[in-house]
Parts: structure tokens; C-alpha cells; sequence
């Protein structure tokens, strides 16, 4: 854990910077009000994770290996609209770091990195950020924020925001972090059509009724109906189920859906309007990883179960932005 790193973070109670004591980094204590923060398991503890809400996560990714390097630089390729390697020497922030799997890709690359999480998956992004001595994970709540204001070259929410209880709080909370000049990029789900929506917010809701371990036996299957061709191109437009052709991500991303205690849907325009009034001019929606014309159409018109809405922008370096 990098310790110069913890300068940029804030105690969650008063804002006061913190300092921290051991090497390596083994607790740090607010400056201001003096409340300490442990480190346990390579991650500083800012926040308790938040009981159901969070669980899920911790559970997914402290269980499931679903780090894929090459997989993974292809996927922050396209949801982030630079290149790892690009962030050589920048300061950047990973806002629902998970896992860790893009926080320590950005680490690899040579960016100094903050990953942060509210579950307690940051104890598998600290296992998998360990050799990164540019890294530091902390557990923290999206929705209030302990880190330093427009500090950082570049801040990535991938896949997390619409899983809070507020998804425009906390869209707040990490656009405030991204330095003038600096960039900022969000992958949320898209909006389906209505029918869609019907259908899969009833079935996430009989999900939530049942224990973790039925649930993930249930993924399972879905896994299987995954791996089948045809099936898996056509029923999984009206009941979502992962095809990714590796079985233990078909699996954890099946899970990923139908677990969580939030997921919100979103549209192109309201997320561009959120960019716009934080102070980012001009943002770019960037193009899914699959492509081809009944794609596009599809993804366009919100048939995609589980597709995205993904923007970057670069803030306004003018003294209103």
C-alpha cells in the first residue's frame, strides 16, 4: 500500500486529511478529529460495508476469480476510451474498484491508483494490487466520498454507480475528484423497452427472495443455458443470462445481475446531462464492445439486456467549470 497516496484521501466524518503510522501503511488517524482507521486484509477501512447492499459484491468477487488480463485491457479499452498504457505516470481513481481487476491494470501501467469500494470485494483489489507499490485500496462509500477534489488525471466508474441508492449522488461525488483537464469516464446499464423492463425487474425481485447459495445454483444453470447456441442469442433478449463463453464469468455475471439490492437503468441524454452539469463539456458516447448493423440497431433502441450507456469527457478548465 502506497502511503504517499493517503494524502489524497479524507477522513469520511469531517473532510481532515489523514496520516498514517507503520510501514506498511497499518492504520491512519484524521488530523482533524483524530478518529482512527484500521488496515486489514491490504485495504485502509474508511467505511463499513453496508450490509445487503453491499454484500452481494463481497461475495461475487471475493469467490469468483474473474480477472482476465487480456480480457480486461480490451474492456477498459472500450469503457474508458484510453488505453492503460496511456495513464503511465498519472494520478488516477477507480470509483467501485471491486475486484481490482482494472485498478491493478491501471497500477501495471505505471498510474498512481486509488482504488475504492464499499464491499468487502477491496480485499480481493488489495490482494490483486499487492505487487503495485503505486497502488492504494480503500473501503469507502461512493456517496460520500473521502478523497481529495479535482486532483486526479483520470477517474473510471465501470459498472458501479447504478448499484448505489442514489446513482446521480454519487455521479456527483466522483465527477468532483477529476482534476480541470482531467477525464472522466462512466459505464452504466441502459435503459430497455418497457416490456423488458417488466419482465427482468419482476424476475430480479424474486431473485432477492432467495438465499445467496440458491441464487448462485441458479446462475449456475444459467450458465448452462448460456453455453447453448441459439438459445443464448435470442431468450437472453427478454430473460437476461450471461454468453460469455468462459464459464466462471457466464456464471459471476449472471450473479451480478440478479443479486444486488439496487440496479438502476439509464439513457444516453440523462447521463449526458449529468456530465454537463458537473462542468464536462462535450461529452462522447463511446461504442459497445460488440459491433455490427443489427447490433448497433438493437443497442440503439435499448433491446440489449444488460447493454450500456457509456460517456467520457474532459472537464472545463475555465473557472466556472
Amino acid at each position: 500500500m502506497n502511503s504517499p497516496l493517503l494524502e489524497l484521501l479524507r477522513c469520511p466524518r469531517c473532510r481532515g486529511t489523514l496520516a498514517g503510522t507503520g510501514l506498511p501503511l497499518a492504520r491512519a488517524s484524521c488530523s482533524c478529529c483524530g478518529k482512527e482507521f484500521q488496515v486489514a486484509r491490504g485495504a485502509l477501512r474508511l467505511a463499513g460495508s453496508a450490509g445487503d447492499y453491499t454484500e452481494s459484491f463481497g461475495r461475487q468477487w471475493n469467490r469468483y476469480d474473474v480477472a482476465r488480463p487480456a480480457e480486461d485491457d480490451a474492456v477498459f479499452r472500450v469503457k474508458t476510451g484510453v488505453t492503460a498504457d496511456s495513464l503511465a505516470g498519472k494520478l488516477v481513481l477507480d470509483a467501485g474498484c471491486g475486484g481490482g481487476r482494472y485498478a491493478r491494470l491501471a497500477a501495471q501501467a505505471g498510474a498512481r491508483v486509488i482504488g475504492v469500494d464499499l464491499s468487502t470485494a477491496v480485499e480481493k483489489a488489495a490482494t490483486l494490487c499487492a505487487p503495485y507499490p503505486n497502488s492504494l485500496i480503500a473501503q469507502a462509500d461512493l456517496l460520500n466520498l473521502p478523497v481529495e477534489e479535482r486532483v486526479f488525471d483520470m477517474v473510471y466508474s465501470i459498472g458501479v454507480l447504478h448499484h448505489t441508492p442514489a446513482p446521480r449522488v454519487a455521479f456527483s461525488q466522483v465527477a468532483r475528484c477529476v482534476r480541470p483537464g482531467g477525464r472522466l469516464s462512466v459505464w452504466l446499464y441502459r435503459q430497455n423497452t418497457p416490456p423488458q423492463e417488466w419482465i427482468n425487474s419482476a424476475l430480479r425481485a424474486l431473485a432477492g427472495r432467495l438465499s445467496p447459495r440458491l441464487l448462485e445454483n441458479l446462475c449456475a444453470g444459467l450458465g448452462l443455458v448460456g453455453s447453448v447456441p441459439v438459445i443464448n442469442r435470442t431468450l437472453n433478449k427478454v430473460v437476461n443470462f450471461s454468453n460469455h463463453p468462459d464459464w466462471t464469468l457466464r456464471v459471476c455475471d449472471n450473479f451480478d445481475w440478479y443479486a444486488p439490492a439496487y440496479q438502476s437503468h439509464h439513457t444516453v441524454e440523462e447521463l449526458k446531462r449529468w456530465f454537463h452539469e458537473e462542468g464536462f463539456a462535450d461529452p462522447v458516447e463511446l461504442a459497445p464492445e460488440k459491433s455490427g448493423p443489427v447490433y448497433d440497431w438493437a443497442h440503439r433502441h435499448g433491446l440489449i439486456i444488460g447493454g450500456g450507456v457509456n460517456l467520457t469527457a474532459l472537464r472545463g478548465t475555465t473557472a466556472h467549470a
